[in-house]
């Protein structure tokens, strides 16, 4: 009786109501997709559901041969996951804050801060600090979180005697130009060097003095290599590329600057080609860390041979020739390293500028890299014309890469969460390879249109669509009748029948 006295208002109402709710749901579903990466419907009965449920974990489930196995892959993801200095970070207080006071946005994120923080009190500081009262203060600032308080404490370090690491940090945070930062760093690198000379000759004297003259061959490293880069940004290439060449002569064993990467970006921008083939014969080699600066560089000097007078059409007609198939098999290598790069070479995706850190393979790095090297690509004619015809056939020769590589080891799946934190939330993070969306998205999608649709003819229709929902609720009234009748007849027939349990096996011996 109750369901016959409903009115055409209610059914339009109801599906109103079921449209607006699964469309929200829908909303926020895309939302925290874009954000994270995943569904929240799906994490939450993963992570909530799933145990209640009693469901078990397949990692647990795993024999202990099989996670023998794995192991050597999964040492394999954590290396490639690690998070690396920017070689070519730009300058905070020069740069970056520029940026920040005319755009209102910050360019560096906290946890890309962090990171910077954790390397200077690695490269700056060591044990025995407190016994220098400027060293010991320079400790506590490059643990502060405000950068206020980090340049007052270098002005404090400072006024007790010429402490070099004090000037570090006002070249980097205080500095307002490059042309200040780089009076600062050779103030700095006056200071330095004289530490060095007198903790080189007492650096076999203790292990406390073998730990001061590494802090103190840290300081001189980062100096010089700053001053490099001061004479780069100002307009003097060449003076930075001999920098760059004694630093590397003088301290050939410190590889962690990767001082060879600024050392290419410059001998670029000289279009010293010659000069820049010789550096990769040395840094490309099977036993190095690649990076995308060494695997798009020898893309580019490759695809310099053949770009100018390379044409699609042509090549379709008469084949590659073999110079050109060496330049396409060094763009689908630099591809299959980091993916994310070409679409910045072609301005298919907006730059930002670079952070502190950058993760290998990621977005991090192929911003860094385009950044500093989209104007050589666009130097060299037809470069950018050959990698936008051969890029994407990459794809065809790795179609599982989480699974499988070609050339590297397979695509880590970890890029995407480590990009998020690096990269500053204004910015959409390349994901590679490309996620479906989840099937809660297209769930609610369909299910927000059904009932939207309905409301819509219900609206339309009333008497119609009142009819209809009438008749579908007799259908099923009348199937569930149906099913509990049949039900409670099968048990009285079992009850009048009392059929007997059916016989136990019986098991026969020879």
């Amino acid at each position: 009786m109750f369901l016959n006295t409903l009115t055409p208002k209610f059914y339009v109402a109801l599906t109103g109501t079921s449209s607006l709710i699964s469309g929200l749901i829908l909303i926020f579903e895309w939302w925290y997709f874009r954000k994270y990466g995943t569904s929240f419907i799906e994490q939450v009965s993963v992570s909530h559901l799933r145990p209640l449920l009693g469901g078990v974990d397949n990692n647990s489930s795993n024999n202990s041969n099989s996670s023998n196995g794995d192991s050597d892959s999964n040492r394999q993801s954590v290396s490639e996951c690690k998070v690396w200095r920017n070689p070519l970070n730009l300058f905070r207080g020069a740069e970056y804050n520029r940026y920040t006071w005319v755009t209102g946005r910050e360019p560096l994120t906290y946890y890309d801060m962090n990171l910077s923080a954790q390397d200077h009190q690695t490269f700056f500081t060591c044990d025995s600090d407190h016994l220098r009262p400027a060293d010991a203060i320079m400790q506590k600032a490059w643990r502060e979180r405000n950068p206020q308080a980090r340049i007052s404490a270098a002005h404090e370090a400072l006024e007790i005697n010429e402490c070099a690491t004090a000037y570090i940090l006002l070249a980097e945070e205080e500095a307002t130009t490059i042309a200040e930062a780089e009076k600062l760093f050779k103030q700095a690198l006056k200071a330095g060097d004289g530490c060095y000379r007198r903790s080189q000759q007492l650096q076999h004297h203790g292990s406390q003095y073998e730990a001061q003259h590494r802090r103190d061959t840290n300081v001189l490293v980062y100096i010089k290599r700053r001053l490099a880069m001061c004479a780069r940004r100002l307009g003097r290439t060449r003076e930075a590329v001999k920098m760059m060449r004694d630093l590397m002569k003088e301290f050939p064993l410190l590889s962690m600057f990767n001082i060879h990467e600024n050392l290419l970006e410059a001998l670029l921008e000289l279009q010293a080609y010659a000069d820049v083939q010789a550096v990769l014969a040395k840094y490309d080699d099977i036993s190095l860390p690649k990076s995308a600066t060494i695997c798009y560089t020898a893309a580019l000097l490759k695809a310099r041979a053949v770009s100018d007078k390379f044409s699609p059409e042509a090549a379709s007609r008469r084949g590659l020739s073999t110079a050109e198939m060496n330049a396409v098999e060094a763009i689908h290598r630099a591809v299959e390293f980091n993916p994310h790069v070409p679409k910045y070479l072609l301005e298919m995706k907006s730059l930002i500028l670079p952070p502190e850190h950058i993760l290998k393979r990621g977005d991090s790095e192929a911003i860094a890299y385009a950044f500093f090297h989209l104007a050589h690509w666009k130097r060299v004619e037809g470069a950018l014309n050959l990698l936008h015809c051969t890029w994407e056939g990459t794809f065809r020769m790795i179609p599982y890469p989480l699974e499988k590589g070609h050339l590297f080891y397979p695509y880590p799946i970890c890029t995407e969460t480590a990009d998020r934190e690096l990269l500053p939330s204004f910015h959409e993070v390349s994901v590679y390879p490309k996620k479906e969306l989840p099937f809660f998205i297209l769930f609610t999608a369909g299910l927000c249109s059904f009932t939207a649709m309905l409301a819509l003819l219900t609206h339309q229709f009333p008497e119609l669509m009142g009819v209809f929902a009438k008749a579908m609720i007799d259908i099923f009234c009348s199937a569930e009748l149906r099913d509990w009748n049949c039900q409670s007849i099968f048990m009285r027939v079992e009850d009048e029948l009392e059929i007997p349990p059916a016989p136990q096996s019986q098991h026969f011996q020879n």
